[in-house]
């Protein structure tokens, strides 16, 4: 198991950018597939995008690409979410989610049913 912590969601205006970071607690995570996740009231979660902590690779959702960037910090053990040219329809609670993967292998999952590790969830609001 992987405990994850969450931060950066605020409220911010349409157009803003943001930086939400998911530290592990207690462990590293080499040979995890990290993702984040978003979901608004009313609506199922949706994968937002996912990085294979080992290899580097990483995959996003249509409505996301372009603006956001995840990325890695190995000296923190933390993976960040970029996000920029922010929309209000980019509302929504942010989850960082976890799972083990075989090493070599490229494939980031985009099911949420697939993560075992979640964090508590981060706000993001952004305003018209």
């Amino acid at each position: 198991q992987v405990q994850l912590v969450e931060s950066g969601g605020r409220l911010v205006q349409a157009g803003d950018s943001l930086r939400l970071s998911c530290e592990a607690a207690g462990r590293t995570f080499a040979n995890y597939t990290v993702s984040w996740f978003r979901q608004a009231p009313g609506k199922e979660r949706e994968f937002v995008a996912g990085l294979r902590w080992s290899l580097g690779t990483t995959a996003y959702a249509d409505s996301v690409s372009g603006r956001f960037t995840i990325s890695r910090d190995s000296s923190e053990n933390t993976v960040h979410l970029r996000m920029n040219s922010l929309k209000p329809e980019d509302t929504a609670d942010y989850y960082c989610a976890a799972c083990w993967a075989v090493p070599t292998t490229v494939y980031i999952t985009t099911t949420p049913i697939d993560y075992d590790n979640w964090g508590q969830g981060t706000q993001v609001t952004v305003s018209a």
